[in-house]
């Protein structure tokens, strides 16, 4: 049975591990205000950044799919681990050695799988590296050579060689403890008639790496002419290799990606050395499949979509790289970015155009110059014969649609213009109403969601008997709402400007069942006066449910709407609550003695009245005196 990690060690882990510094691995951060970071969310598609990280607090929440936690449950969530996995991954990453209980710990059988098919793919690719000094790869050396690759950049690419014979490989790792079924989950080593055997075998390697810098897979090239296999091999789909969600050198690029809102898509390994080595080094490639949805996902977290963004495809000029380029546009309206096309002169690929031109050649096929959009009609149209009205009218049926997806319509209606002299169309309007039309039809028919409600305004479900109390809905266009949220966003992130006046609110003060749970999870923790260095994850553990938990991540994450966040805009909080609560409490005492009336009982008649009067003086004290009275 796997032991417990020891309690200390897993705190120990969180608090050493920077929030930021792990989602920023993933994702594009920007300045979001009040100590905040903001990006777009890695777990749902948006437009605009609704993701935001508080470092001060170890905190992330996305404010438009309610995804929220700490440093281990990002990891968790975007990975796909375990806890104890998280833990692990995380610790060897801070240097920190793991206690376990329970039995003790024995690496080779309670780790958890994908930490173990990391490692062997870490050592296989030392082991690569190391075999390409062999006299066996020579011909992996000349290969390189050749184009234009000296062994300080096969270093910085971690290029490798795996020898040709059947399981150097297999018998290195099983030496290092890894079991056959590991080897064969990893896809590192295949069955054969009497074992496992190397699944590469007198190949060039490169390693693929994931966003995070761990190499989940290898792409090997093929050297021999009696080799039977394909030119390129890559890993075959395993628990940690996905090659629709992988992208070569991103690892290497993201960076300079998020840095200066430019990547740069080649087609080959070679590519993308030949394009960093000249300086590009925002070139990464896919790896055996054509370019979709899943990389433009990893790209869009990089780029933050600002109106800046580019992205630039540099594929081959021959048929295949045409067609190619014409199916990256389909998925070209899933960018908020500009998207480009580079073809260099006499169709050569980047590597092949720095050994021919040099570095500054590929420096230049970078720049953005043709439209993706611009080239993906010159290629439709060109099918058709323009001389003939039939031929015309044939071309702009196909080429219409592609234009009305064009979400900017002042591009929209410029691109329109141009398609129009493109299929030689004189009544230029007749071609933009076209188009306008299309695209009116294409979004009545779309029936997709529409976007996300800001989180301001959004209508929370009461949680379960849980939250202790009745009351409406929580609904951020109520004023009642909207200061209850703030005083509990004070109370998790600055609880020593409402302390200790906010511990004694009751539950009751707070009308949304929402916020009365939150309240309960501060009082369970032990209130906000003198609040710990664990006061956040102490509230969070007191949270009976993960909606609650959701939400104390929230407003602990969400920024406080004031210019001065000091004990004065606290105080104002406070008071508010704090005189709702008595208005409510005077009408309903007020309702009492309505009812009681003239001839009820003197002595609940005085109590009622006495009451009304210690409560009325209080408000008018709130509202003369603001904290001072409370």
């Amino acid at each position: 049975m796997a032991g417990r990690i020891n309690d200390d060690d897993v705190k120990a882990v969180r608090d050493a591990v920077p929030i930021d510094a792990v989602v920023s691995e993933y994702l594009q951060l920007r300045n979001a205000g009040g100590g905040n970071l903001k990006g777009l969310c890695p777990f749902h598609d948006e437009k605009s950044p609704s993701f935001q990280v508080s470092p001060s607090k170890g905190l992330f929440h996305c404010f438009g799919c309610q995804e929220g936690g700490d440093t281990l449950a990002f990891v968790m969530k975007i990975d796909h681990l375990s806890f104890s996995e998280t833990v692990e991954r995380l610790a060897a990453k801070a240097g920190i050695t793991l206690r376990y209980e329970e039995g003790g710990y024995n690496p080779g059988h309670q780790r958890g799988e994908r930490i173990r098919l990391v490692e062997a793919h870490k050592a296989a690719t030392q082991f690569y590296i190391d075999q390409l000094d062999s006299p066996e790869a020579e011909i992996g050396r000349k290969f390189l050579a050749e184009r234009g690759f000296d062994q300080a950049a096969a270093a910085h690419f971690g290029v490798g060689y795996s020898p040709a014979g059947w399981d150097h490989l297999t018998r290195f790792l099983r030496g290092k403890g890894f079991s056959d079924k590991e080897l064969i989950v990893s896809g590192l080593s295949q069955d054969g008639r009497r074992g496992p055997i190397d699944r590469f075998r007198g190949r060039l390697m490169w390693p693929i790496r994931d966003v995070g810098g761990e190499v989940v897979g290898f792409g090997a090239r093929k050297l021999r002419d009696d080799d039977n296999g394909p030119k390129y091999l890559n890993t075959p789909e395993t628990p940690i290799y996905k090659k629709s969600q992988v992208l070569y050198g991103i690892d290497l690029a993201k960076k300079d990606i998020a840095k200066v809102s430019r990547a740069v898509v080649v087609e080959g390994y070679t590519d993308v050395m030949a394009c960093h080595l000249a300086g590009v080094t925002t070139a990464i490639a896919t790896c055996g499949t054509a370019f979709g949805g899943d990389h433009i996902k990893i790209l869009r977290r990089l780029l933050m979509d600002n109106g800046s963004a580019r992205v630039i495809f540099t594929f081959d000029g021959d048929a295949a790289g045409q067609k190619a380029a014409l199916r990256a546009f389909e998925d070209d309206q899933k960018f908020a970015a500009e998207t480009y096309i580079a073809i260099a002169p006499d169709g050569m690929d980047p590597c092949d155009l720095r050994l021919a031109k040099g570095d500054a050649a590929v420096a230049e096929l970078a720049e953005p110059r043709t439209p993706l959009f611009e080239f993906a009609l010159r290629q439709i149209v060109k099918r058709y014969d323009l001389e003939s009205p039939a031929g015309q009218a044939a071309a702009l049926d196909e080429a219409a649609p592609i234009v009305a997806k064009l979400k900017n319509l002042s591009v929209q209606h410029r691109v329109a213009v141009q398609l129009a002299g493109l299929v030689g169309f004189l009544d230029t309007q007749f071609v933009v109403r076209r188009v306008a039309q299309i695209a009116q039809w294409q979004r009545g028919g779309g029936g997709g969601k529409g976007p996300a409600q800001p989180a301001r305004q959004r209508t929370y479900d009461t949680p379960g008997p849980s939250a202790a109390t009745s009351g409406p809905a929580l609904n951020l266009r109520s004023p009642a709402h909207r200061t209850e949220r703030e005083l509990l966003k004070l109370a998790l992130q600055r609880p020593e400007l409402v302390s200790p006046a906010f511990d004694a609110y009751g539950i009751d003060e707070f009308t949304a069942p929402p916020y009365a749970a939150v309240r309960q999870c501060v009082q369970d923790a032990g209130g906000a006066t003198g609040a710990p260095s664990d006061y956040l994850s102490a509230v969070r553990e007191a949270a009976p449910n993960d909606s609650v938990r959701a939400l104390v991540t929230e407003l602990a994450v969400e920024t406080i709407f004031a210019k001065a966040v000091d004990e004065a805009y606290a105080g104002d909080q406070l008071v508010t609550v704090r005189l709702r609560a008595v208005d409510r409490r005077i009408r309903d005492v007020q309702g009492t003695l309505a009812r009681l009336g003239a001839h009820g009982d003197p002595e609940q008649l005085s109590a009622v009245q006495n009451e009304l009067w210690v409560l009325t003086q209080y408000g008018q004290s709130l509202r003369n005196n603001g904290a001072a009275a409370l």
